[in-house]
């Protein structure tokens, strides 16, 4: 089960439950749209993945499957992020 978290990595930006904006890499580490495609450029800086849309767990269901509460707040360094992309 996912873990739902709460904001993204980078700007620390509120991605409740019901977030159209959120992305997911394989491992779960989240990101805003915005930060994934125009900061990030698709590629996550934990593992190299590409970004999904994250599900959203519907609202009937977050009594008996709780989302996390915990935020990791791990801002990337773009420039040195950038420079992994372009010498992979």
């Amino acid at each position: 089960m996912l873990e739902i978290r709460p904001t993204c990595e980078h700007c620390n930006k509120d991605l409740p439950f019901d977030s159209e904006e959120a992305m997911i890499c394989t491992f779960e580490c989240t990101f805003c749209s915005n930060c994934a495609e125009n900061v990030l450029l698709e590629v996550c800086p934990n593992c190299g993945g590409g970004f999904e849309k994250r599900p959203i767990r519907p609202k009937h269901l977050l009594e008996k499957y709780p989302v996390s509460t915990t935020i990791v707040h791990k801002p990337v360094n773009v420039e040195a992020h950038l420079k992994r992309i372009k010498n992979r």
